[in-house]
């Protein structure tokens, strides 16, 4: 085999392994009944500022449409998102994230900033720093294929 074959299988090896590992130890870290999808959800909205429709959300976090609805729905239930229609475009539904929904996020890092913390300090920060223009260089390449 190739080197370069063997080398990009090890890469997207490490990285999904990597990537079902972190999923599963933020999972466990959330506040009871908040999935991460609830979480990076509510994360981008309160970053953002801005209300987006359920179309921008599902292409920021690459899921179908009916994906991100269904993740809008149980936000909306729970009342961490309000949802309302685009006056511009009665068709289109606009999403922004409630004061509950603030609150919930806020809970949601204090109780996941600990564990990512101790990962970054035992890798050591100079490490982490380095590694991170060459992920973000390589999600760049992959969302190009999108």
């Amino acid at each position: 085999m190739d080197e370069n074959h063997s080398l990009a299988i090890s890469l997207f090896s490490e990285i999904l392994m990597a990537d079902q590992l972190a999923r599963a130890r933020l999972g466990k870290a959330l506040p009871k009944g908040m999935e991460l999808s609830h979480f990076s959800v509510l994360n981008h909205l309160a970053r953002a500022g801005l209300e987006r429709s359920p179309a921008q959300l599902a292409k920021t976090f690459h899921v179908t449409r009916g994906a991100m609805t269904n993740t809008i729905n149980k936000l909306e239930v729970a009342g961490y998102v309000h949802v309302r229609p685009d006056w511009d475009d009665a068709r289109r539904k606009m999403v922004a994230i409630s004061p509950a929904g603030r609150k919930a996020r806020d809970a949601a890092l204090a109780s996941i900033i600990p564990m990512i913390s101790e990962v970054v300090t035992e890798l050591g920060g100079d490490r982490v720093r380095a590694a991170l223009p060459i992920l973000r260089e390589f999600r760049g390449k992959l969302e190009i294929e999108d």
